[in-house]
């Protein structure tokens, strides 16, 4: 799986645990390993103007993903194959949320990284049996990695 990443702010993110997190996520939802995803970390100004040209949305948000081929989960024995997109990162929202939510920034992190793949997965919350369905795979995800690397983590539910 090629998972690249750059942090393009100065914010200190563990890019590493990024890295893992998306492999255990892309191979949780049985995407092949010759994938790609490519995790941009951002300021607010360039999070803002993508938001804006992207969206049509005022000011910086969270996360943002922009999918390449559309893939789908796969399934045991039948992985996805293509380009899976990116995701952007914003880190200075990130720890504003983390702070509301009462859990530490590289958590929030984390679930962002989680919501935005499953986003290019094809996953959404626009109506409400869709948003359970996204946030309670998002939380098992997250929170079964978390527990694998010998952390707990108490993220919210879902967001973004």
């Amino acid at each position: 799986m090629s998972v690249e990443l750059g942090n393009e702010t100065d914010h200190e993110v563990d890019l590493d645990e990024i890295r893992e997190l998306c492999g255990y996520v892309l191979q949780e939802m049985h995407v092949h390993p010759g994938a790609d995803l490519y995790v941009r970390v951002v300021d607010e100004p360039t999070m803002a103007q993508l938001h804006e040209q992207w969206m049509d949305l005022p000011g910086p948000t969270d996360v943002m993903s922009f999918p390449m081929d559309e893939l789908r989960p796969g399934r045991p024995g039948a992985p996805a194959q293509g380009i899976l997109g990116d995701i952007v990162l914003c880190p200075s929202v990130a720890e504003r949320q983390a702070a509301a939510a009462g859990h530490a920034p590289a958590d929030e992190l984390l679930l962002l990284t989680t919501h935005g793949i499953l986003h290019l997965l094809g996953h959404d919350h626009a109506e409400v049996d869709e948003e359970r369905e996204m946030f309670d795979l998002q939380r098992r995800l997250l929170l079964t990695f978390l527990a694998g690397r010998g952390r707990s983590a108490n993220p919210p539910a879902g967001r973004s």
